[in-house]
C-alpha cells in the first residue's frame, strides 16, 4: 500500500483535533519518507532502505521564506491559525538545521501570530542529542512518541531503523523532566504471523510504568486514523481506548483519548 506524503513544505491549514487550525511544516523530502523508525500502521508509508545517494532536504533559508510567505498572506486574509505544526514525511528532528528551523519559527510566529503555539509531532529517537533537546523544549507544545511498554513490542511496532532500545528513548524522556505530551497509538496488528498488540494488559501495565516515571504534563490516545502500509492493522475501538485512558487518570496523569 502507498503511503501519504506531504507534497509542499508548508501545508495547510487544516483542522486538527488535538492543535485546532494548524499550519503544517514539512522538513523532509516533499516524495518521500524520511525517518529513523519504520512504523507498522505510520500513514506516511514505510520508510525506504537507506542508500548512498544524497536525500535533497530544503534549507534553513528556503523553509524560512516558505514559512513567512504563508503566514504573512494567512494574516493579510485577516484568518488566523492555532499551531504551527512539525509534522510531515517522517522524523522532523533529522534535519541538520532543526535548531535553527525552530527558533526561526518562533521569530515568525511572534511576527504574525504571537498568540499561536509551536507545536513538534516526534518519535524522540534524536531526543538523545542535546541540541535536539533544547530546539524541542522550544517548542509551545513538545509531543513525543510512546507506542510501547516493553522493548520487545517498541522494535517490532516502531521498528526502528536506527540502532535504539526503548530504556534509551525513556532515559532521554526523563531529561525532560516532564515537560512533554506523550502520544500513543493503540493497534493491533497481524503481521509474517505474528501478533503486535500494544493494547496487551501486560503490555499497557510496562507503559504505564513508564508514564509514573516520565510525569509528562500530557497523555493523548488514540487509534490509527488512515490506511495503513500493511495489512493486519486493526484500529482499537472507542471502549478500550477510553478503558486504557482511565488508567492513566487513575495513575494521577492529565490523559487525553481520542476515538
Amino acid at each position: 500500500m502507498s503511503g501519504f506524503l506531504f507534497e509542499h513544505i508548508v501545508f495547510g491549514p487544516i483542522k486538527s483535533r488535538r492543535l485546532g487550525i494548524s499550519l503544517g511544516l514539512n522538513l523532509l523530502p516533499e516524495n518521500e519518507k524520511h525517518c529513523t523508525f519504520n512504523c507498522l500502521y505510520c500513514e506516511c508509508g514505510l520508510t525506504a532502505p537507506k542508500s548512498d545517494r544524497c536525500l535533497s532536504l530544503p534549507s534553513a533559508d528556503t523553509i524560512r521564506q516558505e514559512l513567512g510567505k504563508k503566514l504573512k498572506a494567512i494574516s493579510e486574509k485577516g484568518s488566523f491559525i492555532d499551531t504551527i505544526t512539525f509534522a510531515g514525511n517522517g522524523e522532523p528532528t533529522i534535519h541538520p538545521a532543526f535548531s535553527q528551523v525552530m527558533k526561526e519559527t518562533i521569530e515568525l510566529r511572534n511576527i504574525y501570530f504571537p498568540d499561536a503555539n509551536v507545536a513538534v509531532l516526534s518519535n524522540g529517537s534524536m531526543s538523545g542529542f542535546k541540541d535536539i533537546r533544547e530546539a524541542l523544549m522550544m517548542a509551545d507544545i513538545n509531543m513525543l512518541k510512546l507506542d510501547a511498554g516493553t522493548n520487545e513490542t517498541f522494535q517490532r511496532l516502531n521498528n526502528p531503523i536506527i540502532k535504539i532500545n526503548l530504556q534509551e528513548i525513556i532515559d532521554n524522556y526523563k531529561k525532560f523532566n516532564g515537560n512533554f505530551t506523550v502520544q500513543t497509538l493503540f493497534t493491533k496488528i497481524s503481521y509474517k504471523g505474528n501478533t503486535i498488540d500494544n493494547t496487551h494488559p501486560k503490555e499497557v501495565e510496562s507503559w504505564l510504568k513508564n508514564l509514573k516515571i516520565l510525569k509528562p504534563n500530557l497523555v493523548i490516545i488514540y487509534p490509527i486514523a488512515r490506511e495503513a502500509p500493511i495489512n493486519g492493522v486493526e484500529k482499537i475501538s472507542p471502549d478500550v481506548l477510553h478503558q486504557i485512558g482511565e488508567k492513566v487518570k487513575n495513575a494521577g496523569l492529565k490523559v487525553e483519548v481520542y476515538n
